[in-house]
């Protein structure tokens, strides 16, 4: 068969490889230049002038990521030489936080709250109590019900240095907003899965090569089509079976863009489409662009390079963030594999202007970190860097029609807006629309 993929972030790239490995014929289209969608690598300079290449966004992955990290091994890259494998930590500054220690679940969980630092042993207790609740209830919670809402019985300290710094991590959207459904999930198999879920996995080579630009010269290797710069304009139900791409006759389309470049395609099909087809169109398409978007902000900054190369006492930190304060996280990028002196901060859900978001965070950096001569490198603003994952979300189905699948991070699942789920979703797309092309 020859399948179209519509779309080259991590979601596309993963259908590509399954649509390969089934034995098809595939062709990926890229409206961009580069490979990787919203996680991908960009250039930039440094204070000097210097080239740098960066990332659109500071991005990590976790243990827990088994199909992102089996697509990497697929297509060449070693998880242990391009990702640091730390034990998961919610460390600030001053050394208060928690780190789990390398046991066996749910012992690590145990231990590492037992153990947190700068915390009043009723605070520990009340979240073993708590985590161990979840655990009885297996991790389910009613739909509706918010973040925020499922953590009540925690002290305020604990929601405000564990719970919400982790929620804006792993949903991108504010406690009080957040689908505590999805939030069980995500604990459920990382937290509290199995061994080595939890630790975190942060990238030391850039975006790109972490996974789509190596799985571009896969997929080209195994005679797959990879064109970038080719934004479609039209995918159309053909009179003889099978999809026209502008024009170009396929057995299968896999849409991979984003869910509103996805419900441009659905919509302009469902007007000249059979009306047994049309109707569902029209459903998915409102779906679709009924999604909300929450900005994800990294700043790069750059200082003096101290004897020892680091600017950090760890490659991640977690920082106090609140209004005038606005960074949740912070990367030192000289552990991890970048130039020394330069660090990521990554505001979640952020909002303001990308001079003042500048701004803040260099304060942030001076009062929080003792930082005082960092200057701002590169800001990159990803505007619908994730959907709002809120409690009860409607999210389009993966199957439109006979044929015509999307995939994404978007795309109805158990996780939210994140690499693994984007992964997960185009592996299973790119399988299905292979076998289904005519269902």
């Amino acid at each position: 068969m020859h399948i179209a993929i519509i779309g080259a972030g991590w979601a596309g790239m993963a259908a590509a490889i399954a649509a390969v490995e089934a034995g098809h014929h595939a062709t990926v289209f890229e409206a961009a230049r580069s490979v990787g969608g919203r996680a991908r690598a960009v250039l930039a300079s440094d204070v000097d002038g210097a080239p740098l290449r960066l990332d659109n966004g500071q991005h990590i992955l976790i243990g827990a990521y088994a199909e992102s990290l089996r697509l990497m091994r697929q297509v060449g890259v070693d998880p242990d030489a391009a990702l640091l494998r730390l034990p998961l930590a919610l460390r600030f500054a001053d050394g208060s936080g928690l780190q789990w220690p390398e046991l066996p679940p749910p012992w690590d969980a145990v231990v590492g709250i037992a153990r947190a630092r700068g915390w009043h042993w009723r605070d520990r207790l009340a979240l073993l109590r708590t985590a161990h609740a979840w655990q009885r209830a297996r991790f389910a919670c009613a739909p509706q019900l918010s973040v925020a809402a499922l953590c009540t019985a925690l002290p305020p300290r604990l929601v405000a240095e564990f719970i919400d710094p982790l929620c804006v991590a792993a949903l991108n959207t504010p406690a009080d907003q957040a689908s505590g459904q999805v939030f069980l999930r995500v604990l459920q198999d990382s937290l509290f899965g199995g061994r080595g879920g939890s630790y975190l996995l942060l990238p030391r080579v850039d975006l790109g090569e972490v996974f789509p630009e190596a799985a571009a010269r896969w997929l080209r290797a195994q005679g797959a089509i990879v064109r970038t710069g080719l934004r479609v304009q039209a995918v159309l139900a053909a009179p003889q079976g099978g999809w026209s791409v502008d024009g170009t006759l396929f057995d299968a389309v896999v849409l991979a863009a984003p869910s509103t470049e996805a419900a441009r395609l659905v919509s302009h099909c469902a007007q000249t489409a059979p009306f047994s087809m049309a109707v569902p169109m029209c459903d998915w398409a409102a779906c679709a662009q009924a999604l909300r978007f929450e900005t994800i902000t990294t700043v790069y900054a750059q200082g003096p390079v101290r004897p020892d190369g680091l600017l950090l006492a760890a490659p991640m930190l977690a920082l106090r963030s609140h209004a005038d304060h606005p960074a949740q996280f912070v990367f030192d990028r000289g552990q991890l594999g970048g130039p020394a002196g330069l660090l990521a901060f990554v505001v979640s859900t952020s909002q303001g202007e990308r001079a003042q978001l500048e701004q803040q965070v260099l304060r942030q950096a001076r009062a929080e970190l003792g930082l005082a001569d960092l200057r701002a490198v590169q800001t990159v603003v990803e505007k619908r860097a994730t959907f709002a994952c809120t409690p009860g979300l409607q999210r389009p189905a993966a199957q439109i029609a006979p044929g015509l699948w999307a995939c994404g991070d978007y795309i109805a699942g158990p996780y939210p807006a994140t690499l693994e789920g984007a992964a997960r979703s185009g592996t299973e797309a790119g399988r299905s629309v292979g076998g289904n092309a005519s269902a």
